[in-house]
């Protein structure tokens, strides 16, 4: 899951207010790729996905926004399914630190379930010698429970071409009192034309739950590989 109509209005609100400010800095992306497997917070969802989507970023009035719409394809217990997730963002730079809200909604086409949703809000501090992020999710609907997320991550420059990124995070449910699952994904870009860039990844997670009232019941430890093609105007 990618991190309805409440989404929609969210992003029109967005291409409105970017669209009034001429001095908008607006950047696309198109992006698509590959996984052996659909690790979604440590969770192994699907084999197989194949994925696409596009993004929107601007900055207007010291804000930061971005918007974005993902789909994906793939296997889950011997069936094809496929997901629609809508998403906005909305984040301010403090100088010591950045904070950020956000909306993300799961669609789901092919078997219409139940349109599923989230608000989060998070904060990030580059610490030199990596950038450290804190987030909480929060489910509209149901139980209304939460997921928070620790991350740390730090990219390097092997040459004009090439750059590496690791990035590694925590997963913990508060209301249950559980750690979930530490992920770790390397990913190698290479800008091989302008504008447009090759990320082939691999990805680690471990798991640190197995109780029986979460979803992490008899998880597993999970690695996983691809490829992203992405490229930007």
């Amino acid at each position: 899951m990618q991190n309805p109509c409440h989404a929609i209005g969210a992003l029109a609100a967005a291409s409105v207010l970017v669209a009034d400010n001429a001095a908008a800095e607006t950047e696309f992306q198109l992006h698509t790729g590959y996984t052996s497997e659909y690790l979604w917070r440590g969770l192994d969802l699907g084999n197989d996905l194949i994925e696409a989507g596009v993004d929107v970023t601007a900055a207007w009035n010291g804000l930061g926004l971005s918007a974005g719409a993902w789909y994906g394809y793939f296997n889950y217990a011997h069936q094809n399914v496929d997901e629609l997730d809508l998403y906005g963002e909305v984040s301010k730079d403090f100088g010591w630190i950045q904070g950020s809200i956000g909306y993300i909604a799961y669609l789901y086409p092919q078997t219409g379930s139940p349109t599923y949703q989230e608000i989060y809000c998070g904060i990030s501090r580059d610490l030199d010698f990596a950038t450290a992020s804190l987030k909480y999710f929060w489910d509209v609907q149901g139980d209304n429970n939460g997921y928070t997320e620790l991350g740390l991550s730090r990219s390097f420059t092997l040459n004009s071409c090439l750059s590496l990124s690791v990035d590694s995070n925590i997963g913990y449910m508060i209301e249950q009192d559980q750690a979930t699952a530490w992920t770790t994904k390397l990913t190698l870009d290479w800008s091989f034309y302008e504008h447009a860039k090759l990320s082939p990844f691999v990805a680690m997670s471990i798991a640190l739950s197995d109780d029986a009232d979460t979803p992490y019941f008899h998880s597993n430890n999970e690695c996983v590989g691809g490829a992203m093609l992405g490229y930007t105007f």
